[in-house]
């Protein structure tokens, strides 16, 4: 297995203290129940060694449209499945995957002990019931830009990707549920040296799932960008 998502987070957090200009700043339920997650790889046509585009240069890639929230039902996006069929829900292999410390793990994958670090808010978090996994780009958002017009199967996969380390992340409950399903234009995370990262991370779900951005979004985006001149954005078209 490759390096935990914590490690990633550790570097990009420590990247974004530079690039990012300092201020400003889905909710699902706890839950317990491993694996690790694969790195993001550069976006298809990137230069080799380049580690990505430039964010500004990522978000001009991703789609224009507008958003429409018609017909959404978040029972339409099935999640926390376990794919692998090894006793672990998706929410729990993120968990798994972004330990610090890591937890014990029981029967039916129950997970007790262990540390996160929830990158919005730089809090630690030493219990597994007290985080929420947040959907990067939330289902709502990943509906008004796309999503509708795919099949059930593929609305499971986007819910549960545990192919890119971009769509999912363990943070606290209090910022997973402030965010809500709220875009870049309307909320960013509270610790600014989160907020590069949390850019990019939003541009490249948009990428690899073929998403659209409104012009609200899009401004929003490409105003944090302005302040994030190192930051590369890696991606993976998904399947």
């Amino acid at each position: 297995m490759t390096a935990p998502r914590h490690a990633l987070i550790a570097a990009l957090a420590l990247a974004s203290l530079v690039a990012c200009n300092p201020g400003a700043a889905e909710s699902d339920p706890a839950g317990v129940a491993g694996g690790e997650k694969p790195p993001a790889t550069s976006a298809p046509g990137t230069p080799a060694g380049s580690g990505g585009p430039g964010i500004k240069e990522a978000i001009a890639l991703i789609p224009a449209g507008d958003e429409v929230r018609d017909g959404y039902e978040r029972d339409s996006f099935k999640h926390w499945v376990d794919e692998d069929s090894d006793g672990c829900s998706t929410r729990s292999e993120v968990l798994l995957s972004e330990a610090v410390v890591k937890p014990e793990q029981g029967a039916r994958c129950a997970l007790t002990g262990g540390e996160w670090m929830s990158y919005y808010d730089e809090v630690t978090v030493t219990a597994a019931g007290k985080l929420d996994i947040d959907h990067l780009v939330p289902l709502a958002e990943a509906w008004d830009s796309g999503a509708s017009k795919w099949d059930a199967d593929r609305r499971m996969r986007y819910a549960n990707d545990l192919g890119a380390e971009r769509s999912l992340v363990a943070v606290t409950a209090k910022t997973n549920r402030s965010k809500s399903d709220k875009d870049p234009a309307q909320w960013l995370p509270p610790a600014a040296s989160a907020q590069c990262t949390y850019g990019a991370d939003w541009v490249a779900t948009k990428l690899r799932w073929k998403l659209t951005a409104d012009n609200k979004e899009r401004a929003a985006l490409e105003s944090l960008a302005d302040g994030c001149p190192d930051t590369v954005v890696k991606y993976e078209v998904a399947p």
